[in-house]
């Protein structure tokens, strides 16, 4: 049987409250994410009964957001700069991952992680197959090397770094 719809307004509401406070502030309380989210405490612990559960799925419903946003992306934009798009929102993600440190650090942290890569892989496919079609981008490059090579902006010290790495990497891939 499926959650409640009310159930469900609830979850989703806690995940993107969390989202928000955890990127401003890696050591927000779960009760003041439950306080943000208008939701008792007793309800975001139904949900996410530990700290790192939360994490995880604030993480896992980022990545899933962020693989959907494929198509409205290429609806907006040329496939090369949805992908330079793209690819500066996971950077970003990836990096708000990153400043979580020991809330991702666990077995099931890499479970949830690992569980990710096919959907990022995916994503990241319909982004250059969209590109080859267009002639925009190489043909038959590989997602999985995309992804290694622009996985040097999710290292970038700020967002002008990131700007500046994300344009050197899409030079390599287009046609």
């Amino acid at each position: 049987m499926p959650p409640r719809s009310d159930a469900q307004r609830n979850r989703l509401r806690i995940l993107e409250v969390a989202a928000q406070s955890l990127a401003d502030d890696p050591g927000t309380s779960l009760n003041e994410i439950a306080k943000r989210a208008q939701v008792g405490p007793g309800t975001l612990y139904r949900h996410f009964p530990t700290r790192e559960d939360l994490v995880l799925a604030v993480y896992g419903h980022e990545v899933e957001q962020l693989s959907a946003a494929v198509g409205p992306l290429l609806e907006e934009q040329p496939p090369a700069q949805a992908l330079r798009t793209w690819f500066l929102r996971l950077a970003e993600l990836i990096h708000i991952k990153h400043g979580l440190g020991e809330a991702l650090d666990s077995a099931a942290a890499r479970e949830v992680i690992d569980g990710t890569y096919a959907p990022v892989l995916s994503a990241i496919r319909r982004l250059l197959d969209a590109g080859e079609r267009s002639g925009e981008l190489r043909a038959g490059l590989d997602e999985s090397d995309v992804l290694l090579l622009m996985s040097c902006i999710w290292r970038a010290a700020g967002p002008d770094q990131a700007e500046r790495l994300a344009d050197a990497a899409l030079r390599g891939v287009l046609h």
